[in-house]
């Protein structure tokens, strides 16, 4: 594939109109909200609202809350009406994205939202949630079928329907952009997506947006020392990995405020320490973390915000090979740092270490990791939520209320000093794993903390939500795409040595 899609192509805009027959007969769905016990005149204000009214009360006796209809005009335009009680951001982006696909089973090209009854801050989180969940449903992910695709629409057209106050959606705009970014790239298939590829196209994507790119392959990180990450890029076939530096400058300014830091493992054999089937079998999606890395970047860029950031992205895959790293390697990562091996398939730690190491040397004030590393996080939280790590508690505390807010669901694990015990090292300074396995995904934070100065604010994501069966929140998809938008609120609300 060497063409990249419109990550962006739905159309949404605000009307201060409400329900003019000339405005339903430009919709090919509508969907209306409704408080939880609408009072009978807000029906009066509905099309055809004696209709819904009577099929509404029918549906509170069966306990849906929930009334599908079409309008009788020219259009035959179908109406979907629900009610809202306050509800957590999470919880209201799930009811969001099962509403839209309510209104998408007859595959609309036009989709009119509006509500009634609500109080203004009702309204506005209300209108966010269907607008983020319609940008999530609206993007196709990459499909390689030989067989005609179907010729049913697609949504194009998002109206909200009496939008007086107009709503800010720069946010949920830039965030749906990043997080179909990430998802995008997560799905398409090894053979698709390798070293040289993925470089490409992250390169194309950010020119398109503004940003430079630098690239560092392994005859560079040779000279530099990253013995980590050549480690694990030395079993593959050919010599295309290396840390691909994106660069976002608002400003004529060398430093970058932020680092953003991407775990991109191509496909993840296990390498000498082979994975049995069933664990290798999604390992082309085991390069989340970077693609989650550059979705982020791409919505700040949109965003325009003022600080200066980097996206530092470890592209390499984990192969088994005649070459490939082996355990007790002893390597030296670029900041001089000895590493015993311990696991082969305890590769994404490795490629980070040197690109935080990377990354820290240029002193940014704040740097955010992003990596599906261990399936001990898995274990711990299931799918539904992801681990983040800090060098610093407040920050810490940050994160996870960002994930609140944002609906992005955080548990934040501790990071206790005493926890490096398990990594010492009789021939190195540092273990690269327990070979226990026992909180593995802690003892992988401690480990690539090692390579982040502690002057430098710090957070590590462990995406266990990265992927979660039918969809998370808002998203409808397997693959969730889970960071761009916790990232994106932590920054507005406290923007940590920016």
């Amino acid at each position: 594939m060497d063409q990249l899609p419109n990550f962006q192509d739905l159309k949404v805009s605000q009307s201060s109109q409400a329900f003019s027959r000339q405005t339903m007969g430009s919709l090919d769905h509508l969907l209306i909200v409704l408080p939880e016990k609408p009072h009978a005149r807000l029906f009066r204000k509905l099309p055809q609202g004696t209709q819904l009214e009577r099929m509404f009360k029918r549906s509170k006796i069966v306990g849906s809350g929930v009334v599908t209809s079409r309008l009788n005009n020219q259009r035959d335009t179908g109406i979907v009406l629900s009610t809202y009680t306050e509800k957590s951001t999470f919880q209201r982006l799930t009811w969001a994205r099962k509403l839209v696909a309510e209104c998408l089973k007859n595959s609309p090209g036009t989709l009119g939202i509006s509500t009634i009854g609500l109080n203004e801050e009702e309204r506005q989180r209300v209108i966010v949630a269907i607008v983020a969940a319609a940008e999530a449903a609206a993007f196709k992910l990459p499909e390689f079928k030989s067989a005609e695709k179907s010729r049913s629409r697609s949504l194009k057209q998002l109206k909200i329907l009496s939008a007086q106050p107009r709503i800010d959606l720069n946010e949920v705009n830039a965030t749906s952009l990043g997080n179909n970014v990430a998802r995008w790239f997560t799905a398409l298939p090894p053979n698709e997506l390798n070293a040289k590829t993925y470089r490409h196209m992250a390169e194309q994507l950010a020119k398109k947006y503004g940003i430079r790119s630098e690239f560092f392959d392994e005859h560079k990180l040779k000279k530099l020392g990253a013995g980590a990450f050549l480690a694990v890029s030395q079993g593959n076939p050919s010599r295309d990995a290396g840390i691909l530096r994106l660069s976002y400058r608002p400003k004529k300014q060398a430093k970058p405020d932020l680092a953003l830091v991407g775990k991109g493992i191509l496909f993840d054999t296990g390498g000498t320490n082979l994975k049995p089937f069933k664990s290798m079998l999604d390992m082309h999606k085991d390069m989340q973390g970077s693609a989650v890395a550059l979705g982020t970047l791409i919505a700040l860029s949109k965003l325009q915000v003022t600080y200066a950031v980097d996206a530092w992205l470890a592209i390499t895959e984990n192969r088994i090979s005649g070459t490939a790293y082996k355990s007790q390697d002893v390597v030296r990562a670029v900041n001089g740092m000895t590493i015993q091996v311990i696991h082969t398939d305890a590769e994404g730690r490795m490629v980070l270490a040197d690109t935080l190491a990377l990354a820290a040397r240029e002193k940014p004030g704040l740097i955010i990791d992003y990596a599906t590393l261990t399936g001990s996080c898995v274990v711990a939280l299931t799918e539904r939520y992801s681990g983040a790590f800090s060098n610093r508690e407040e920050l810490a505390a940050q994160v996870t209320l960002s994930g609140t807010e944002s609906g992005e669901r955080i548990w934040s694990f501790p990071m206790d000093e005493d926890y490096d015990e398990d990594l010492l090292s009789s021939v190195a300074d540092v273990k690269q794993c327990s070979a226990t396995g026992y909180g593995d995904h802690i003892l992988a934070a401690r480990f690539l903390s090692k390579f982040v100065p502690d002057s430098i604010p710090w957070v590590h994501l462990d995406l266990s939500a990265g992927q979660h069966k039918g969809g998370l929140a808002h998203i409808p998809s397997d693959l969730t795409g889970f960071g761009v938008r916790l990232t994106v609120d932590l920054l507005r609300r406290n923007q940590v040595g920016l």
